[in-house]
């Protein structure tokens, strides 16, 4: 069985680079991280696919790897549970703890990533984390039981036990309610908050792994609704300013949807700051097939207007396409500098997948982690 969406499919396994990532882990052997000192604390904080990218290229290098995972999800099976049983979102959590499973090709790992399409689509790892939670009374506890059944290799924490819901407003104004809805934006969205009956507390073990961590990783992932979640409970993003270590952020090679559609690079960077992360991002990897060159012409480009930029953010229909409209994030030389003159070293570097241009190259992922661990540790870590 593989990891197709057809719903005629009785059980189906959600997409993962897998296989992408074991022929690595064959390849690399027991090349990892021994010319250092000891291995290295990280944290990843995201949600959704691209939070286990990064944990299973850390893996590869054989550091101490822990999740920070956002709480806001609210749609597919995460949206029913959330809905109809009272719990927090499993979703994602069950992501990060399938990539942190000690053998991917174990049947109990297997079936803990599996969908059923005749069951409302849920997985199974879903429903077993909900039916937990509520037979103990605590995801935190949830997640252990998981972990252990999976022999996890690394731990997985809710930024909040909070029930949290975010919040949007767009570049052209308009404002949404939810997760789900907010990553089906027809427009970039410019901002983001979370909105809670009660108040907003961080989960203390999620801050505690973020101030001892070597290296904190945001992404790759959708920026607004996996990443930037997290920064926005209270003490988070103290506790990465606290940190001894770095902060890397793995921008996305591309957009699939609307909520940062027509952002480049540098905008994904400023939104980073708009939400509180300005001059603690340390290290920035950017996707570019060529070198960065700078400009020959010299000539000075205006700014756009207002109604020039809400269209750029604004997503259109391509007829034509069979299938989603994929558009990469775009980088250049200025841009790279601007972000540069801010404190931040960017590392632009080829690191898609041929075959899956929305895919990070497991390979050229690895390389760039290796290389932030070793810049970090030659400058000392801060």
């Amino acid at each position: 069985m593989d990891g197709s969406t057809d719903m005629s499919r009785p059980f189906k396994y959600d997409p993962a680079a897998t296989a992408a990532f074991a022929r690595l882990r064959e390849k690399v052997g027991e090349t990892a991280l021994h010319d250092t000192a000891a291995p290295v604390k990280a944290v990843v904080i995201g949600g959704g696919t691209g939070a286990p990218v990064s944990i299973r290229t850390l893996l590869t290098l054989e550091a101490d790897v822990s999740a920070v995972v956002a709480m806001a999800d609210d749609g597919g099976s995460t949206g029913i549970l959330r809905e109809e049983a009272g719990v927090l979102p499993p979703g994602d959590i069950r992501k990060c703890l399938a990539a942190m499973a000690a053998d991917d090709e174990d049947p109990l790992t297997r079936a803990f990533k599996c969908r059923f399409s005749f069951a409302r689509n849920h997985t199974l790892g879903n429903l077993m984390l909900s039916a937990l939670e509520d037979a103990t009374g605590s995801l935190p506890e949830a997640i252990a039981i998981c972990g252990r059944l999976l022999d996890a290799r690394g731990h997985v924490f809710p930024s909040t036990l909070e029930h949290v819901r975010l919040c949007a407003e767009t570049y052209d104004g308009m404002r949404i309610s939810g997760q789900a809805a907010a990553c089906k934006s027809q427009t970039a969205l410019r901002r983001v908050w979370l909105e809670s009956d009660e108040p907003i507390r961080a989960y203390a073990p999620a801050l505690d792994a973020i101030r001892e961590a070597d290296l904190i990783v945001l992404g790759p992932g959708s920026l607004f609704t996996s990443i930037i979640p997290n920064l926005l409970v209270p003490g988070v993003i103290d506790a990465i300013r606290a940190s001894r270590g770095v902060t890397l952020f793995v921008c996305s090679l591309a957009d699939m949807q609307g909520e940062t559609w027509g952002l480049s690079a540098l905008e994904h960077y400023e939104s980073l700051e708009r939400h509180g992360m300005a001059g603690l991002i340390d290290y920035m990897l950017v996707h570019s097939p060529d070198a960065l060159r700078p400009s020959v012409s010299g000539s000075r480009v205006d700014a756009p207007s207002l109604k020039d930029s809400v269209e750029r953010f604004r997503m259109h229909k391509d007829e034509t396409a069979s299938g989603p409209v994929i558009r990469p994030v775009r980088i250049d030389y200025a841009s790279a500098c601007t972000i540069q003159d801010r404190g931040t070293v960017v590392l632009v570097r080829n690191v898609v997948d041929s075959l899956r241009p929305t895919w990070h190259n497991p390979e050229a992922l690895r390389d760039a982690f290796r290389s932030v661990i070793r810049l970090s540790r030659a400058r000392g870590i801060r």
